[in-house]
């Protein structure tokens, strides 16, 4: 029996689940990615659009910058922690 594909995918635009993807046209999120962890399926839109932040840390990266990750990281550690249902640990893997 062939699998059918989850609406989700076609509306979030993306190849499949657990593949963020950058939405440029949104007004306030930068990414949109279609959760699954088990049999749950969710929907999750994250990220400021236009922050300066993506990416992994550069060698020669300002202090400034450095600092700028850390805090992010220690002030939404407890929501990344929650796993891939939370917004926070896609902002975490993807944009800091």
């Amino acid at each position: 029996m062939p699998s059918k594909k989850d609406p989700r995918l076609a509306r979030a635009g993306v190849s499949g689940f657990n593949k963020p993807k950058r939405t440029p046209s949104h007004p306030k999120k930068s990414h949109v990615v279609v959760a699954k962890e088990g049999d749950k399926i969710k929907t999750i839109q994250f990220g400021e659009q236009g922050a300066k932040t993506a990416g992994k840390p550069k060698s020669g990266e300002s202090r400034k910058t450095t600092m700028k990750r850390k805090s992010f990281k220690a002030r939404h550690g407890k929501n990344i922690k929650k796993g891939k249902m939370s917004a926070a640990y896609w902002a975490n893997k993807v944009k800091w």
